[in-house]
């Protein structure tokens, strides 16, 4: 058996150009244009092309975007006094503070602090409990959305799949597990700590791995015919000293045993910068008490 290599790149860009026709539409409707601001404190280089890509992507559809870069030694005051004035400024309907902060801010208040209205990585305690509840206007954190997405288009129906997701975090892991229970999946979340890990991923029709640990799902954990989701992205060096991501499951095996798995890169790590867009949207849209596009 060889997988279908589930193609993120390309489903972005389907994503991205219809969220563009509706942005388009929206202007044209109602002069109405998104816009999102993202908070950057410090220089890491790896936030920085973060950065740079979603500004990109926001001008490409259409939106206003903002950039606000802030020194690495900014006080927590100063940036969470940012923060309350993009959630008072009626062109901003979209905030998104990059993370990882550096040590001396604490990252919870600082989200906390986001108008839940305005909070579209989906973080805030407000949306976390919306998600729970099922709530359909909750704003849902961009990676796990995208990951539903690209599940979606392959498999279509996931109601009876049993899915395991290999990984807890409140970013990732957690919401994937909410998504994938309101698509009526059997969820089990794993984690390194799990007894048995090899043999509960080999009972997953949906295998979602993100964890964050490189290749630590070989192909021999995967049920024949899966669907993977491998949202891992890891940077390895050689021992001649050269790096490439990778990501948590061993793809070379996965794809002679899984029905279909996405890569690393160009799997799931477009979708997150599409979905942003997404949520953008949707916060204006709702800011404005319209509908959400039909996308």
């Amino acid at each position: 058996m060889t997988a279908t290599i589930i193609d993120g790149k390309a489903t972005a860009a389907t994503v991205r150009a219809g969220i563009a026709d509706a942005v388009a539409a929206l202007g044209a409707a109602h002069g109405l244009a998104p816009g999102l601001a993202v908070v950057l404190v410090g220089d890491d280089p790896a936030s920085q092309v973060y950065v740079r890509n979603k500004t990109k992507a926001t001008r490409d559809a259409g939106m206003t975007g903002f950039e606000h870069r802030l020194a690495a030694d900014t006080a927590e005051a100063d940036v969470i006094a940012l923060v309350s004035r993009l959630n008072a400024d009626p062109s901003v309907h979209g905030i998104l503070v990059q993370l990882p902060l550096p040590d001396h801010i604490d990252a919870s208040r600082v989200i906390a602090a986001i108008d839940p209205a305005k909070d579209v990585d989906g973080l805030h305690v407000v949306n976390v409990g919306r998600l729970l509840t099922g709530w359909d206007r909750a704003m849902v954190p961009c990676t796990p959305l995208g990951c539903m997405k690209l599940l979606a288009d392959q498999r279509g129906d996931l109601g009876g799949l049993n899915a395991t997701v290999v990984g807890r975090s409140n970013l990732v892991g957690k919401p994937v597990m909410l998504l994938l229970m309101q698509a009526n999946c059997t969820v089990t979340v794993a984690h390194s700590r799990t007894r048995d890990l090899a043999d509960i991923c080999r009972g997953a029709d949906v295998l979602v791995a993100a964890v964050g640990r490189p290749h630590m799902i070989p192909g021999d954990w995967i049920k024949p015919g899966a669907t993977v989701i491998d949202v891992g992205i890891n940077r390895v060096t050689a021992e001649d000293g050269t790096s490439r991501l990778v990501g948590d499951v061993v793809f070379d095996e996965a794809v002679e045993v899984a029905g279909a798995v996405t890569p690393v890169p160009g799997g799931v790590g477009p979708m997150t910068i599409a979905m942003l867009m997404r949520n953008t949207l949707a916060a204006a849209c709702r800011q404005h008490g319209l509908d959400d596009p039909a996308l």
